[in-house]
Order: structure tokens, then sequence, then C-alpha cells
């Protein structure tokens, strides 16, 4: 019995393999829960100013109709003036969220051009994405209340207008190049600092190459009509500017092609096109002219040339400076406020053309360059400023009159006739006529008596006695004598000679009253008011 073996017992602690499945379980359900997150897509936050057609773990994300992800959960946010979306993204839709990244939510909307979103009204609405393109990954976003009119990204460029009012002109809105569709007004608002209405667009690739530094926008909404002695000129847009409105631009007749410009450069939005076409550059330079003549007939907007050559107009009469001069000092000559565009003169409508003009006018001043007022029409009396060289002025300088750098000027035309005139009439008063006339008196008084001597000389026995000759001579001395005497044809003649110079003196004088006052005198009548006729007591 003692050769019987005995068991033998193993100590070791064995696995038992009811464990197994515990741990294949939980085993599989981590690497579930791995997975997930591994394909998880990221979440990020999406604030709108409400919650309008948003529903938590029901609204969808799509793009271009594709759904990529959905709304987790919709909560308010910190200061309790909005929502905050928190949208879940697909795993391999994660590419498509950029730090520029758009959302909106599409609706059934009803605007003035379109309607759209009409397939929200049965499937319930749903976030729009559109991607952007600057590769950063961003976690919070702000959602669009009105869907964006332009792709984030397009091709093209963004423009500011700006404008003293606002017009017919709202987002949506066409933007015309010849009368063809190249653009879009993406929004407006009202610029508090400048007080200004500010219009933003962006005209689409490859249009933007027909945007430079010298194009200008004017409003084309409804039909302009233009009356005037030419016939009527109407002007319109095409059918959805008209109702609806819009912009057009394009470079403006003589005016040269500007520099090209870039994302978010500022232009002037014109009312319409005839405004336009009065303000066709935008770089200009104010000058003062001052004039001591009579201005009547000049008006803002007259035209200012350079030798037949339009470059600038009248801005304004500067009276209000010469009722601020208190001690009088100004009040010799009336200035003028002109403005000069280096357009005009077939320069670049540029800040380097500006400063060109400033250069060459302080140096032709120095050479003889002046500003005159000259008549424009006749019939109408209108005036207009011309600035031409002169080579018998003065040397002179450019001066300056407040702010504003001075041009001399000189006096032709009338005024310089009116001049030339006066200088004529003050030297003929200044002339000794009545010591003169005193003078011619006492000689005909002399004149008289030496007549009375030669009649007594004729009368004496011995004059008589001498030879006939003498006697003819004599007579002859007497009938010279009688003829300048008061009474004598000689005198008298002489007399009526002095007073037509007079009379016609005093018409000269008259005549240049009236053509300062009234230069179309010479073709239109003068209308004198009527005598006032006495009143009579009933």
């Amino acid at each position: 019995m003692n050769d019987i073996a005995k068991p033998t017992i193993d100590k070791r602690n064995r696995l038992s393999v009811i464990w197994i499945i515990p741990l294949v379980s939980f085993a599989l359900g981590l690497w579930m829960i791995v997975e997930k997150k591994m394909s998880e897509g990221p979440l990020v936050h999406v604030s709108f100013e409400t919650a309008e057609g948003i529903v938590a773990a029901k609204t969808k994300i799509k793009y271009l109709n594709v759904e990529v992800g959905q709304v987790e959960a919709i909560s308010l946010n910190d200061s309790m003036d909005g929502v905050l979306a928190s949208v879940r993204i697909d795993h391999d839709a994660k590419h498509l969220l950029f730090k520029d990244t758009q959302f909106w939510v599409v609706r059934a909307r009803v605007g003035a051009g379109s309607v759209t979103g009409l397939g929200t009204l049965l499937g319930g609405a749903y976030l729009e994405l559109s991607p952007g393109q600057e590769k950063a990954m961003n976690f919070e976003y702000v959602g669009l209340e009105t869907p964006p009119l332009t792709p984030a990204g397009a091709a093209g460029i963004k423009l500011n207008l700006y404008s003293e009012q606002a017009a017919s002109v709202s987002t949506g809105d066409v933007v015309l190049y010849n009368g063809y569709k190249v653009g879009r007004v993406e929004g407006m608002g009202f610029d508090e600092a400048q007080r200004l209405v500010r219009y933003d667009l962006f005209i689409d690739a490859p249009f933007d190459q027909l945007v430079n530094g010298a194009v200008r926008f004017w409003n084309v909404s409804g039909i302009s009509v233009n009356a005037s002695l030419g016939g009527v000129d109407i002007k319109a847009g095409s059918l959805d500017t008209i109702l609806l409105g819009g912009v057009a631009f394009c470079l403006p007749d003589g005016v040269q092609a500007g520099a090209p410009v870039t994302d978010g450069a500022d232009f002037k939005l014109y009312d319409n096109y005839g405004a336009l076409q009065e303000q066709p550059y935008e770089y200009s330079l104010e000058y003062v002219v001052q004039f001591r003549q009579s201005l009547r007939g000049l008006l803002p907007g007259a035209p200012v040339e350079y030798r037949g050559i339009p470059i600038g107009s009248v801005r304004r009469i500067m009276t209000t400076e010469l009722l601020a001069d208190p001690e009088g000092q100004r009040a010799a000559a009336i200035p003028v406020l002109i403005k000069i565009e280096p357009g005009r003169l077939g320069l670049a409508d540029t800040q380097e053309s500006v400063d060109l003009i400033k250069h060459s006018l302080t140096e032709s001043v120095a050479q003889g360059l002046r500003a005159s007022l000259e008549t424009g029409s006749i019939i109408t009396g209108s005036l207009f400023i011309n600035i031409d060289y002169y080579y018998d002025v003065s040397s002179a300088e450019l001066g300056e009159f407040d702010q504003y750098s001075l041009i001399p000027s000189v006096e032709t035309g009338f005024a310089r006739i009116e001049q030339q005139l006066s200088d004529f009439l003050t030297k003929v008063n200044a002339l000794p006529i009545e010591p003169t006339i005193q003078h011619f008196d006492s000689m005909i008084t002399s004149m008289v008596q030496l007549m009375e001597s030669v009649d007594e000389l004729l009368n004496d026995r011995d004059t008589q006695k001498l030879s006939a000759e003498m006697t003819a001579t004599l007579k002859d001395v007497r009938e010279i004598l009688g003829g300048l005497s008061p009474d004598g044809q000689i005198f008298q003649s002489i007399e009526g000679s002095v007073s037509k110079i007079n009379q016609t003196l005093y018409n000269l004088d008259e005549l240049t009253r009236t053509l300062s006052d009234k230069p179309n005198a010479l073709i239109l009548p003068t209308n004198y008011p009527s005598d006032p006729l006495p009143g009579a007591n009933h």
C-alpha cells in the first residue's frame, strides 16, 4: 500500500474560463468607444440672435444639400441676449471648418427680387454651411441672420460706396456695367462718425478688372428724365433696376483709366448719371481770385477756362469772408473761390496730378499767368473766369487768402474799357479849362478894345490921308477882330465845339456805367420804369 501514488496538488492560481466573456465584452466596448471617438467629428458652437427653426437632435447641417452634421443642443448664451447652438460635424466633413466658415438658417424667405427656401416648408429648416479659406480651425462661430449673397472665397473684389443721403438702393440689388450684371449690393449701413450712408458691393471675377481708381458709381433705380432745350433725355437701367433698384459704374467720358484698386476701396455714389457728368472728377484744387469790378452775372458753377478749355468751375463768391472782416481791409476786392480739376487737362485723376498742377501754377504766375473776368454771353449777361498769360503785367506771385492760395487777376473787356475811359475823363477834368476860357475872354476884350482903337484910327483925319492900301489893311484887321467878338461866327463855333465835347464825354460816362451793370444792353433794349402817377383824392 506504500507503493500507491499520492495525488499532486498544484497550488498556483488559475484564471477561470468564466472570466473570458466579461473581459472580451470590456475590450469590445472599449474598442467601440475609442472607435466612436475617433470617427466622431468636432463639436462647434454657433451663436444666433434667435433659435427660430432650430431643434436640438433634429436640425441637420447641410453643405450643397448633403448632410454633414446635426444640432445636438440649444441653450441661451451667457448674456441672455441670444442662443448658442452646439453643432456636431461629421468626421469626414471636418475639413470644411475654417476660421471664416459661415453658418446660417435656411428657411422660406420672400424678398423683393426672389423667393427662396420653399423646400423647408415640408422638411423643416436646416443650417447651411459655407466653408471658408483661412487654414485655421475654429470652434466658435457667429451665425448669419440672412444668407450671404456671395459665397465665402468667391473670386472678385469687395468695394465700399458712400453717399450723403440714403438712395433707393438696398441689399441684394444688382451692380451693372454697360447694362450687364457684374455684381451685387451685399449690405448697407450708416456711419455715425462721418454721417454717411455706406453700401458694401461685390464685383465678380473677371469683371473686377473693369474697376479702377477713375470709375464712378451712380444710382440707376427707376427712370431718369431730363428735359432741356435740346429735347427730353430719358435714361433707365434694366427692368430689375427700374422695379427694384441697382447701381451702375463706368469710366466717364474723357477720363483716363486709373490705377487698379484693392479690396475695401471707397467710391462715392452719385444720385444719377447727370450728377456724375457734372462732377466727373474726384481730385481737384481750390484757389481764390479777387476782382475789383461788378460780379453781376457770375454764379456758382460758372466755368473756369484756360484759353477756351474748361479746367474747373466757380465754387462760390466768398461774401461771408468779407462780412467777417471787421476792419474792412478786404472790401476793395471781392474774393471768388474756384475749383481746378487736373483731369480736364488730360491728366490722370489722381493726387499726383494735383501736386503737379500746384507746382505748375506756382511757376506760371511768376511768368505772367493771371485770372480775368470775361463775358460768356452778351444776351444773358453771364460771366466766367478765364486764366491766361499776360505779358504786359507787373511781376507777381501766388498770394494767400485765409487757407487758400490767391491767383492774381487783371481787368479785361468792358471793365478795362471803363477804366481807360475813367482815366481819360479824369485827365480831361484835370485840364485847366476854366482859366483858359477866362484868358480867352480877356483876350477877346483886349481885341475889342483894339478894334475900337482901330476905328478911332480910321476916323482920324490924319489916318484918312494915308494911302488906300493902308486903309484896306486896317479894314481887314477890323473884320478879323469882329469875327472873334462874342457875337462873331468864330467865337460861336468854338463855344459850340466845347459844348459838344462836354456832351460826348458825358455820354461815354453813361455808356460805360450801363455796360458795367448790364453787358447785354447793346443787343437787348433797356426797360426803364414808368414814371409814377400822382394820386388823386376822391
